[in-house]
């Protein structure tokens, strides 16, 4: 098996990076620093990291079209003018509590958004994993400490999922008209007695799902069995969440976060909250595109 390189793909430190989505048509990677209400974005090929100021907490983006995307912050979902930034209100989530905001989201082969949120400050069971489509919004699961995971196979059939305080990675059947789920969720990984924290996750064309581990500074691979394949070593503590990226999709960017260290646990940190480039095969695909109407 050949060996990964990682590099650093951007050197701005984010508090709290998550969240990242690639635009195969740009070539660019978005990624956020929620707690610092701001959106980033940088290209592929190279060049400067852009900081987008939000106003607002804000975790997750998907694209609409050439011309707009769909942002979940922590009172909703917002439309974004991808030419001005301008955001526009769509779809109000949990606006009237100020306790939770927006965590790890992702698209269903459909169109379909799953959204997760959590307490600003991980309170317990305060937040939930909601579906949205074409304008629709239900609530699929509530009790969610920590919502991390959402990511689904290729052919729409199954989502996973974790609430990270649990340790356990779910796994439940999905329609892939919808993106519902279609049965009761069953656990998929138990990474209990495992060093770190289940964070986010994407699942590439041969059904392996790529976590990142916070707290153990591992991207881990697990095939359809729920066997770990592989481990990739991050050179950080923090890493949050992977993403498909380049024209063929066969690389991954990785997230990563200084959140909730000293400054002594930071100067052990270096790289913590930079954003990297995993050079390593991964039969990857792009994200879909999310249907508001």
């Amino acid at each position: 098996m050949s060996e990964a390189i990682v590099s650093v793909f951007s050197d701005h430190v984010c508090q709290l990076g998550e969240g990242p989505s690639y635009d195969p048509a740009t070539d660019t990677l978005f990624w956020f620093d929620i707690v610092n209400s701001q959106l980033l974005e940088k290209r592929l090929s190279g060049g400067a990291t852009t900081v987008h100021e939000l106003g607002r907490m804000a975790s997750a983006i998907a694209v609409i079209d050439e011309k707009r995307q769909l942002i979940a912050t922590e009172t909703g979902l917002y439309v974004r003018d991808v030419a001005t930034g301008k955001l526009t209100l769509h779809t109000p989530v949990e606006a009237d509590n100020p306790v939770t905001r927006s965590n790890d989201s992702r698209v269903h082969p459909c169109g379909a958004l799953w959204m997760g949120t959590m307490g600003k400050k991980e309170e317990k069971g305060a937040g939930s994993i909601y579906w949205f489509f074409k304008g629709e919004l239900r609530r699929l699961f509530s009790d969610i400490t920590v919502s991390n995971s959402i990511c689904f196979s290729q052919d729409g059939k199954i989502a996973y999922y974790t609430d990270t305080s649990t340790g356990l990675l779910m796994r439940v059947a999905c329609d892939p008209a919808t993106g519902l789920p279609a049965g009761e969720p069953k656990v998929f990984v138990d990474h209990r007695s495992a060093k770190g924290y289940i964070d986010g996750s994407v699942l590439d064309r041969d059904g392996i799902l790529w976590n990142a581990v916070w707290g153990g500074s591992v991207i881990e691979a697990y095939g359809p069995d729920g066997k770990l394949v592989r481990t990739v070593a991050m050179p950080v503590t923090q890493p949050s969440c992977p993403a498909f990226v380049g024209a063929k999709a066969d690389r991954l960017a990785v997230t990563s976060a200084w959140s909730g260290k000293d400054e002594k646990q930071r100067l052990l940190d270096l790289q913590g909250g930079m954003t990297f480039l995993l050079d390593i095969p991964v039969n990857g695909r792009f994200e879909p595109r999310v249907l508001i109407a």
